[in-house]
């Protein structure tokens, strides 16, 4: 007997209402989750039309499904309750959180400005936008690719939430909340790849014209205490900087370097960072995980470069390091987002400065 909230019906009609998408050889009932029920068989259809059949055919019994894989075997699970669309939520609290952080980067890039004028000077106060409006960019563009690929999958993805605060870069950043579970790996893949590509196509471009225009000074006039990067590096290439002098990054450049590096970690693969997404996507759940435990050892390793890396591994501990299972965990990656993912890696390995700071 396989009983659901609301719905009595013997199991025998339920599989025969499914018995054309998925054949169970055996019923397991799950006695740490009362009312989990998996059916351990064969699917009958490609994975990712099965889930969407499934999913249909059992909300009338009151189910909701999720696939994976075990021992050779694919597995039903069959959890008592319908996933319901969350009610949207007003813009109003993101448009505020955004106006915030754009007032407080605008004043914090008023430092990183030549203006000699006071912070409160409303005519020089734009003295501070080039750091403002590119950083604001880089974040909002990143956060914006994962919101539009959420919404194409139709996963349930707030609009982006800034972080204003008065001191530092004047953000800790911004995010946006998934409001839903996210199907399968595909979806995953798409919803966690698109944000650090999307920011990195602004950065990269803003750093490099940023840094072109940047003016050189002699080393004793200070310097910005800045880790390079591969890419940052490669880039120092391009520009004749005699002995004895640096680079001063101006604020676009600035900006884009911070870009860059948020970037970097968000990259990292790691429990729901993006990083973590790209390679519970790419890898698999085995691998994934495993990969993320490896991850928090060589932050472990990294803080004697620098203590940041440690700071982030406890973040990663209280955030959780391994990535919650999906609802299909059995439909993989097509080739062309495997190179997708291979790229998302290789954006990692040539932004990620080893010692992001010298002061």
């Amino acid at each position: 007997m396989i009983n659901a909230p609301g719905y009595e019906d013997d199991s025998g009609e339920l599989l025969r209402y499914i018995g054309d998408i998925f054949t169970p050889y055996q019923i397991l009932y799950d006695r740490r989750k009362p009312g989990v029920v998996h059916l351990y068989g064969r699917l009958m259809a490609p994975p990712e039309s099965a889930y969407d059949a499934l999913k249909d055919r059992l909300s009338v019994f009151g189910y909701t499904p999720m696939l994976r894989e075990d021992r050779g075997w694919h597995v039903l699970t069959l959890v008592p309750g319908v996933l319901v669309e969350p009610k949207p939520r007003s813009p109003l609290v993101n448009i505020v959180l955004a106006i915030l952080t754009f007032l407080t980067t605008t004043m914090i890039g008023k430092t990183f400005s030549t203006s000699s004028a006071p912070i409160w000077s409303l005519k020089d106060f734009t003295a501070g936008m080039p750091f403002s409006v590119s950083l604001m960019t880089i974040l909002g563009i990143h956060e914006l690719g994962h919101y539009f690929m959420g919404r194409k999958h139709k996963v349930s993805v707030t609009l982006p939430y800034f972080i204003p605060v008065p001191f530092g870069l004047g953000t800790f950043g911004a995010f946006i909340q998934m409001r839903s579970p996210v199907r399968n790996r595909r979806h995953l893949f798409d919803v966690g790849v698109a944000g650090p590509l999307a920011g990195a196509a602004v950065a990269i471009p803003l750093y490099v014209i940023g840094f072109s225009r940047s003016p050189i000074v002699p080393i004793s006039q200070g310097s910005t205490g800045l880790g390079s990067s591969l890419f940052v590096k490669f880039v120092d290439l391009f520009r004749h900087v005699p002995y004895g002098y640096d680079v001063m990054l101006n604020p676009v450049a600035l900006a884009a370097w911070f870009g860059l590096f948020v970037t970097a970690l968000n990259l990292l693969p790691i429990g729901q960072l993006d990083g973590g997404h790209v390679a519970y996507a790419l890898f698999g759940s085995v691998w994934g995980n495993r990969l993320a435990k490896a991850t928090l050892v060589l932050l472990a390793v990294g803080s004697i470069l620098w203590t940041g890396w440690m700071v982030w591994g406890f973040l990663a501990l209280i955030l959780g390091v391994t990535h919650p299972p999906l609802l299909d965990e059995i439909t993989t990656l097509d080739e062309r987002r495997r190179w997708v993912g291979y790229l998302a890696i290789f954006l990692f390995l040539i932004t990620v400065p080893p010692k992001p700071f010298y002061f």
